[in-house]
C-alpha cells in the first residue's frame, strides 16, 4: 500500500471553498463583542528619546573611561603587581583535585557568609576583636601552609593541616555567634529583671 507521496502532491488539485456571504464581517463584529479595544494610553515618545539619550551617553561615557590610554596606577598597588609578576605559579588547594576544591569553596564561603553576619556594636566589640585576632592568626598559618605546599609539594599532612585550618576558622566563627547569642540572651534576662 506504499504511495508516492510526491505524486500524490503533483496530482492533487486544491479545492476551493467558498464561505458564505458576509461571513468575514460577522466574525469581525464577533471579535469586536468578545474582545472590545481598550483605549491606549498615549506614548511617551519624547521620554523614550530621552531615555536612548542618556543611555548612549553612559554608555559612551563607560567606553571612553575603559578605553582611554592614560590609566594612573596606584603606586602603593604598583609595588603589589611587581611582586606577583615575580611569584610563581601559586598551587592552592583547590588546584590539587575537584574533591578538594569543593571542600576549600565550601569552607571558605562558610567563614564569608559568618563573618558577614556578625553583628558589631560597642557592646561585644571586644569580644569580637579577640576572636578576629584569632582568625588572623589562623589566616596566617593557612598562607604558611599554602606556602609549604608550594615549595615542598602536596603532601598528606599539609593537605590535612590547610582543612583543619579552614574547619578550625568556621568553628570559631560558630563559637562567636553563639558567644553572641548568649550574651544577648544575658543581656535580655537582667533587662527583664530591672524591669520587674
Amino acid at each position: 500500500m506504499a504511495q508516492d507521496i510526491r505524486k500524490m502532491m503533483r496530482d492533487n488539485e486544491p479545492t476551493k471553498t467558498k464561505l458564505s456571504e458576509g461571513h468575514e464581517a460577522r466574525f469581525a463584529d464577533k471579535l469586536k463583542a468578545n474582545f472590545p479595544q481598550k483605549n491606549k494610553k498615549p506614548t511617551f515618545f519624547w521620554l523614550k528619546i530621552a531615555a536612548a539619550i542618556v543611555a548612549f551617553a553612559a554608555i559612551g561615557y563607560v567606553g571612553y573611561q575603559n578605553f582611554k590610554g592614560e590609566t594612573a596606577i596606584d603606586p602603593e598597588f604598583a609595588n603589589v603587581e611587581e611582586a606577583l609578576d615575580n611569584q610563581e605559579p601559586a598551587i592552592t588547594l583547590g588546584d590539587l583535585s575537584p574533591d578538594l576544591k569543593k571542600v576549600e569553596e565550601f569552607y571558605l564561603a562558610g567563614i564569608e557568609v559568618q563573618l558577614a553576619s556578625l553583628p558589631s556594636n560597642g557592646d561585644n566589640k571586644e569580644l569580637i576583636d579577640g576572636y578576629l585576632k584569632r582568625l588572623e592568626q589562623l589566616n596566617k598559618e593557612y598562607q604558611q601552609l599554602n606556602k609549604e605546599l608550594n615549595e615542598v609539594g602536596p603532601t598528606e599532612a599539609t593537605i590535612t593541616a590547610l582543612v583543619d585550618n579552614l574547619k578550625l576558622r568556621l568553628e570559631l566563627l560558630f563559637k562567636l555567634k553563639n558567644k553572641l547569642k548568649e550574651l544577648k540572651q544575658l543581656e535580655n534576662e537582667q533587662f527583664t529583671e530591672m524591669d520587674a
